[in-house]
């Protein structure tokens, strides 16, 4: 079976050392909009890179011992860097996402309870609910020139982390609201982290700053307002009729201080639920739904299985491990196309890795991007494959070269919730609809906080 390559930036090649001095500040340029774009050929096949900043050094490891080191051994030894703090804090504060230490453990035990409320099982109604509010939609964009698939995955994601922390729906409105704004937000604060990261001079990145600080208000006045109703109405005494995340962070207390989130942190943790929640799945969800476009024999097989699994009926949790193709065809988007390029973390004390002696404060960035394509590791790295999942000769690179949820202790909790959704959303699809590529239309992957599209992704799509 012949396969394709999906849309990326091509590394750049190897040119001489002057020249690659000379185009160190156009890379880092390049670097301040995209994470991925001024990758070299060499990236693709290294043990260990380094990136010389003017006020911090920045080590790449690929090497799979060096990486399960960082993130699973020695995980507390490299805690997460600033950088991410100087990307998010505008919108998330010092939410579980990026803070550290005490204050994270804190955090990660007072958030359980609310994990216990998102279990795949408890929440697949829910999933199920807000697919099938999807698919009305979808049949009013059915037999038009183009949809935004992108706009439309947000949305639905966006619909279940709502019903999840807040028992209710996700209305449109809003949903246009948190498309439009995070897209502003990622793209000037992942830039005005970078230049902090740098070294750079306050006023580089001004403008930048104050679209961070705007964009993060405007997401914050959609969920702000609903926590605070719900906080206030607990610390006053009330009936509490709720039984969601939300109702969970308002009333778990840390079993070792005994206290309960102030109002403050419980939006901040919010936030970061709501953001980590639907961002990541969306854009992969995007992802798939163009690649398989791109591969009708893959979409025409994710349709039989749906019809053979589900016939005409709504599926069912103990459906979801029979929709292997489904599975796997997500599985595959995220090699190819993983939530978050780069995950970087900082050494606490100076270390060896490899032959390279790294000083205490180097940021170690961790990237799923460049392991997910390495090629000492994966077979015909640059091609959609989902087949390959299903292959006894990628276990090995399954196993330790494969990470989009990230690994050890600061792994995503909510992997197991986003490829549920992911096979819920994905067969219900491929059941009533077929997509295709607009003709003309190619998407622009680009690295900011997450793996996202410049200009979109559209399709047709076309009732079956």
């Amino acid at each position: 079976m012949s396969h394709f390559v999906p849309p990326y930036p091509k590394p750049m090649t190897k040119r001489s050392w002057v020249f690659q001095m000379l185009l160190r500040p156009w890379k880092f340029l390049q670097w301040r909009t995209c994470s991925i774009r001024s990758l070299s050929n060499r990236a693709y096949d290294m043990h260990l890179g380094e990136i010389r900043l003017p006020l911090t050094t920045i080590v790449i490891p690929t090497q799979p011992d060096i990486v399960k080191r960082v993130l699973v051994d020695e995980a507390e030894k490299f805690p997460k860097s600033r950088m991410m703090a100087d990307m998010l804090e505008m919108l998330l504060g010092d939410s579980i996402f990026v803070s550290n230490g005490d204050v994270w453990k804190r955090q990660r035990r007072m958030m359980n309870p609310a994990f216990e409320q998102a279990r795949i099982k408890v929440v697949f109604d829910l999933m199920l609910d807000a697919a099938n509010a999807l698919f009305e939609r979808m049949d009013k964009l059915a037999g038009q020139p183009e949809a935004a698939i992108d706009a439309e995955m947000t949305h639905v994601t966006a619909d279940i982390i709502f019903r999840t922390i807040f028992s209710r729906s996700f209305e449109a409105e809003e949903a246009m609201l948190i498309y439009r704004a995070f897209n502003e937000f990622q793209e000037a604060a992942y830039a005005h982290g970078l230049a902090r990261t740098a070294g750079l001079p306050n006023w580089v990145s001004y403008f930048q700053y104050r679209t961070s600080r705007r964009t993060a208000k405007e997401i914050r006045a959609v969920l702000d307002p609903i926590v605070k109703a719900r906080y206030d109405s607990f610390h006053a005494g009330e009936p509490q009729t709720h039984n969601d995340i939300l109702q969970s962070l308002v009333s778990v207390k840390d079993e070792v201080t005994g206290t309960h989130f102030d109002l403050r942190e419980l939006c901040e943790q919010v936030a970061m639920l709501f953001l980590a929640g639907h961002e990541t799945s969306a854009a992969s969800l995007s992802w798939t739904l163009y690649l398989i476009s791109m591969d009708q024999d893959i979409q025409e097989r994710m349709f039989t299985e749906a019809e053979e699994v589900l016939g005409a009926r709504e599926p069912q949790f103990s459906d979801i491990r029979k929709l292997k193709v489904s599975r796997n065809a997500f599985d595959e988007t995220l090699r190819l196309y993983p939530p978050v390029a780069f995950m970087p973390r900082v050494a606490e004390h100076q270390c060896t890795m490899r032959d390279k002696t790294v000083e205490a404060g180097t940021i170690v960035s961790i990237s799923p991007w460049v392991i997910h394509r390495h090629r000492r590791y994966w077979a015909r790295p640059d091609e959609f494959d989902p087949d390959r999942f299903d292959d006894p000769a990628t276990t090995e690179a399954q196993r330790n070269c494969y990470l989009p949820f990230s690994k050890g202790q600061r792994v995503c909790l909510g992997a197991a919730f986003a490829q549920q959704e992911a096979v819920i959303i994905l067969s219900g699809l491929v059941r009533r609809y077929r997509f295709d590529q607009v003709p003309g239309f190619e998407p622009k992957p680009t690295g900011r906080l997450t793996v996202r599209s410049t200009n979109g992704i559209k399709l047709k799509v076309t009732k079956r």
